[in-house]
């Protein structure tokens, strides 16, 4: 983890506010746009952000959080107890939303969905659009900032005034090799693969989709480096198990989505469950299981 001293909090909309981290020893980690982090809040609990600053400044991160009415004790905490001079302890950048080079990049937005979409819009160049969708401006995190940086590239889709963009309409506007980033909620990401052709669009979650899977059962997986079996019972989770038997996992969503409690795989086969689709040797053990014995980097 880093230490970060919270520099400021600032309201960049109705019900969000900007939290600007500043390093606490030194440089912070470099990051690229898409990158997300966890912050460990004072109540004991972590929650995952997008960066959304600069990524040449070392200095300091930059991330927003809107307040959710459904608050599980994150949000409500940043808005109505986490004051500037605390001291936060942040993880390494993660990044699962890399932004890939294309001439052209349409960039969609959907509320708080566009703070990863801002340092991506940033590095993409002139040809990059954005729509960025909500309510009304006053919803809009760093809408006035946006239009008054990117002028015509941006364009600001007020629901309250116009309805739900026509997603299909824009499909049929795009040029051969553009690729589509979007973020936002779970609606407008659903609109999204209904329109744009799968191999061109770029999805963020920030809840899983709903799956349905076999019955869970138990397994055993061994800890290669510690030389420990440890079992899951049906009812449990890896995450809960490993934990249990005295591995220190992060974790923080549980419901792979943020890749918090990524770990390493020596052997077997994962049965993956999370939403990132994790990457050769590695699974997300909040979520995933295994049908037969799995060998863990652990």
């Amino acid at each position: 983890m880093q230490k970060t001293v919270l520099d400021r909090v600032e309201p960049v909309a109705e019900g969000t506010v900007s939290l600007v981290l500043r390093g606490a020893e030194g440089p912070l980690a470099h990051w690229e746009p898409g990158a997300h982090v966890d912050v460990a809040l004072p109540n004991w609990l972590t929650r995952q952000y997008s960066l959304c600053g600069d990524p040449a400044d070392r200095g300091g991160y930059r991330v927003a959080v809107r307040y959710d009415r459904l608050s599980r004790g994150g949000s409500e905490y940043v808005h109505l107890f986490l004051r500037a001079g605390r001291t936060l302890d942040v993880s390494l950048p993660r990044n699962n939303f890399p932004l890939l080079p294309a001439p052209e990049h349409l960039f969609i937005a959907g509320g708080i969905g566009i703070t990863p979409l801002m340092p991506m819009l940033a590095a993409a160049g002139p040809t990059a659009r954005l729509v960025y969708v909500g309510r009304s401006e006053a919803t809009m995190p760093f809408a006035a900032g946006l239009k008054a940086a990117y002028g015509d590239r941006v364009r600001l889709h007020r629901t309250a005034e116009n309805g739900r963009p026509d997603f299909a309409a824009l499909a049929d506007g795009l040029g051969p090799d553009t690729l589509v980033y979007c973020c936002g909620p779970a609606s407008m990401l659903a609109a999204a693969e209904a329109a744009f052709p799968a191999h061109r669009l770029h999805i963020e979650r920030f809840q899983p989709v709903a799956k349905e899977f076999a019955p869970a059962e138990p397994f055993e997986v061994n800890c290669v480096r510690s030389g420990r079996t440890v079992p899951v019972a049906a009812e449990d989770s890896l995450l809960d198990a490993l934990n249990h038997a005295g591995f220190r996992i992060p974790s923080g969503c549980r419901e792979g989505v943020c890749g918090s409690c990524e770990i390493g795989v020596l052997g077997g086969e994962p049965d993956h469950r999370d939403d990132i689709g994790a990457p050769p040797g590695r699974m997300y053990c909040c979520v995933s299981r295994a049908s037969s014995r799995l060998d863990l980097d652990l």
